[in-house]
């Protein structure tokens, strides 16, 4: 793998605890982050060939809700970029692919179809189907990493690869409103206009529920008590409902 390839496929290391990313952070620290005033129209999606095969399938695979959410992480993702690490570079499209297909594992299709924890079934799907419709294997490696890894919010050390990072940090945001203070509240109101939540919360959280119910060793249980057993409340599920950032859009 050449140091281009790295680069340009988002495999970069960047600290994989935002604690550590944004500590001094010269425009994410402090009490009044900075906020970009952009809007949804700002962020032009890539529309290469393999962007619109991809598209189409999980347009068929996914929910509305899902491929809703899919692009406001997509838009969130990319304006915390262009805020708060403007000198980072990667290829939008490998990034958008990720976007489009890290919950791809939550589809009907899918879920209930495998023992594995959605994250690790969506991002085989995910790398099949990139290297299915010609997309390079650097590419695929890459959105497979990001999603295999998209919800390891509580592992501290380390690092991880800069999109895995970006879409950590817009998942969260759109799931629980973590950190949405990096971003102008305008850009939230345009993109779930462009993209509307229309319930994310309660669906998000149901899906969250059903698959503890369906896999209780699942990698979502790392979000809830040791031993974690079916009557239990979830505690990520609980956090979803509580978003309060997003609450007047849903």
């Amino acid at each position: 793998m050449s140091s281009d390839s790295v680069a340009f496929y988002g495999f970069t290391p960047v600290p994989r605890d935002p604690e550590v990313l944004f500590r001094d952070h010269p425009t994410a620290s402090g009490p009044n982050p900075k906020q970009d005033l952009f809007s949804a129209s700002d962020f032009v999606l890539p529309d290469s060939p393999v962007a619109q095969e991809v598209k189409a399938f999980v347009q068929k695979e996914l929910d509305e809700q899902t491929y809703n959410h899919s692009h406001r992480v997509y838009i969130y993702g990319t304006a915390l970029v262009k805020t708060h690490f403007p000198s980072w570079t990667y290829d939008n499209e490998t990034y958008y692919l990720a976007c489009l297909l890290h919950d791809i594992g939550t589809a009907e299709r899918f879920l209930a179809s495998t023992k594995l924890s959605f994250e690790f079934k969506g991002a085989i799907v995910a790398r099949d189907l990139i290297l299915q419709q010609g997309g390079a294997e650097d590419q695929a490696d890459s959105v497979c990493d990001a999603i295999i890894r998209h919800q390891d919010i509580f592992v501290n050390g380390g690092n991880i690869t800069m999109i895995g990072q970006i879409l950590q940090l817009a998942t969260i945001l759109d799931n629980v409103g973590l950190r949405a203070n990096l971003i102008h509240p305008h850009l939230i109101k345009t993109t779930t206009a462009a993209y509307p939540r229309k319930g994310w919360s309660e669906h998000f959280a149901r899906v969250i529920e059903k698959e503890l119910k369906l896999k209780p060793w699942c990698h979502t249980s790392t979000f809830e008590q040791p031993g974690w057993k079916e009557g239990v409340r979830s505690n990520f599920a609980t956090d979803v409902r509580g978003n309060e950032v997003m609450k007047a859009y849903d």
